[in-house]
């Protein structure tokens, strides 16, 4: 009998008859429990066992949910957030040896024998009390200046989009990991038991356009009840969850109900977590059918909503109706929500296709920041606005020509930024050279920014593990420092 139950006990291996005969009372249960737990009276959350999150924060958090503007194809930080006057006095000189110091190049520009450099396409203005500068490509984001945080020291190890964006969304250049969106519903739970805790809504631009692919938001090696939901413009927002002709509701409860107990047979055979995932995500389907299709209706919003983020925003699978859908499902409680959109690659014809790519993002990024803040969301909601990497300061292709450039990737100095849920408002952090192509001040790494990401929703990036293979993994991989310094 003694062995049947030793089966049943904890990972600890401690029966409540051998915890209660041996463990004394008072003072002495204090200091044996933090012994055997250190952080118990530290005022941190006690370490998950492996592979079992505690589905709450280590710690206070100060955002609740997250809101990702992914710009794919990496928008030009010359042109954007990080003016540089040295640039129009030199425009058209050689970039020197010296600044460049050898930087691995694409094979778009490696033949280059010379790369003349080119200042940005457009000019710029200072906004709010902070003094921020911002390009006159985004003039609706100047105005929003003192609720941002400009992150001007961005730098990454790949090169090519594809890798660059798997690193900005796993934490690694290589494919099979799981996303941040799903490190987040891994660490932290359901707020919403009848929508998923990570919804992905994609966009396409007026330029050139990287592929998008599920790997993006996969959950890896994660439960998949962690994936991302790809939600869609058209009439079925989700695919499949709709029931097919003659089949009632009453009847598909009564067929998840047989299905389940069927699963549930399974898994006591098999001991396989994956299938109580399956049961777990029919009964979210089963529930969405009736959630999804009220969150995704923005034909309620009241006119003046839909005047802050402009037309678009009644146009199905624009970034405006997009950014509008992410304030309803964050409002709904959904945890992580990811918006791409395409179409930042400029290679050629910058100025002419920067433009309309930023008039796609412009107001409706704004909007969204504006639109959290009147509804009180906006201290504990983090939207974060930027690229897998920067533009080169000279021109791709060594004809040149101001009015009809492009720029190559550029890895090593760009900029982003992030607003509310703990960031602080109205700064700029890190800083360039005065060619905008090295960080000479407070550089951040893709790590540094998951670490801080992390923070901000109450994560130690240390503690929130995965063990798969014999090895225990995390979204920083073995790197990444919390920058404090734009922590609330």
């Amino acid at each position: 009998m003694e062995e049947k139950i030793s089966k049943l006990e904890s990972p600890l291996k401690i029966n409540r008859r051998h915890f209660f005969s041996q463990l004394s009372t008072g003072i002495g249960s204090l200091a044996l429990g933090s012994l055997l737990i250190p952080d118990l009276l530290s005022g941190g959350a006690p370490k998950a066992m492996p592979n079992q999150p505690l589905g709450i924060p280590h710690f206070a958090p100060k955002a609740k949910r997250i809101i990702y503007l992914f710009q794919a194809g990496a928008p030009s930080h010359i042109e954007t957030f990080d003016p540089k006057p040295t640039l129009i006095k030199r425009m058209g000189e050689d970039l020197p040896d010296s600044v460049r110091n050898g930087q691995r190049l694409t094979g778009m520009s490696s033949e280059q024998a010379k790369f003349p450099l080119m200042p940005s396409a457009v000019k710029y203005k200072q906004y709010g009390k902070s003094g921020a500068w911002v390009s006159d490509y985004f003039p609706h984001i100047g105005k929003v200046a003192d609720e941002i945080c400009f992150v001007k020291s961005m730098h990454t190890d790949a090169i090519n989009h594809d890798p660059a964006i798997t690193f900005f969304q796993t934490g690694t250049q290589q494919s099979g990991r799981p996303s941040m969106g799903s490190w987040m519903s891994y660490g932290l739970g359901n707020e919403n038991k009848n929508l998923p805790n990570f919804v992905v809504l994609t966009s396409k631009g007026k330029g050139i356009s990287q592929g998008l692919y599920s790997k993006l938001w996969s959950s890896g090696f994660l439960d998949s009840k962690h994936q991302g939901v790809l939600m869609r413009s058209s009439k079925d927002a989700v695919l499949y969850l709709n029931d097919p002709d003659g089949l009632s509701r009453s009847d598909k409860r009564h067929l998840l109900d047989h299905v389940s107990s069927l699963n549930k047979i399974h898994h006591v055979e098999t001991g396989d977590n994956e299938i109580e995932s399956r049961i777990a995500q029919y009964e979210m389907a089963y529930r969405m059918q009736m959630s999804v299709p009220d969150v995704m209706d923005i034909k309620k919003e009241p006119q003046h909503i839909i005047d802050l983020y402009g037309e678009d925003s009644q146009v199905p699978g624009t970034f405006a109706a997009n950014a509008l859908q992410a304030r309803r499902l964050a409002e709904q409680g959904v945890r992580f929500i990811q918006l791409y959109h395409q179409g930042w690659d400029q290679h050629a014809n910058l100025p002419n296709d920067m433009a309309g790519q930023a008039k796609d993002v412009d107001q409706a990024s704004a909007a969204l920041i504006m639109d959290l803040k009147q509804r009180g969301m906006l201290e504990d909601t983090l939207v974060v606005w930027g690229g897998e990497f920067g533009r080169t300061n000279y021109v791709q292709g060594e004809s040149f020509d101001p009015k009809n450039f492009g720029r190559d990737h550029h890895p090593r100095a760009f900029s982003i930024w992030m607003a509310g849920g703990g960031i602080k408002p109205g700064i700029s952090y890190g800083q360039t050279d005065e060619f905008g192509y090295n960080v000479v001040k407070d550089p951040v790494h893709v790590h540094d920014f998951h670490a801080t990401i992390m923070h901000a929703m109450g994560l130690n990036h240390e503690q929130l593990t995965f063990k798969d293979q014999g090895r225990r993994f995390r979204l920083t991989d073995v790197a990444g420092n919390v920058i404090n310094d734009i922590l609330t």
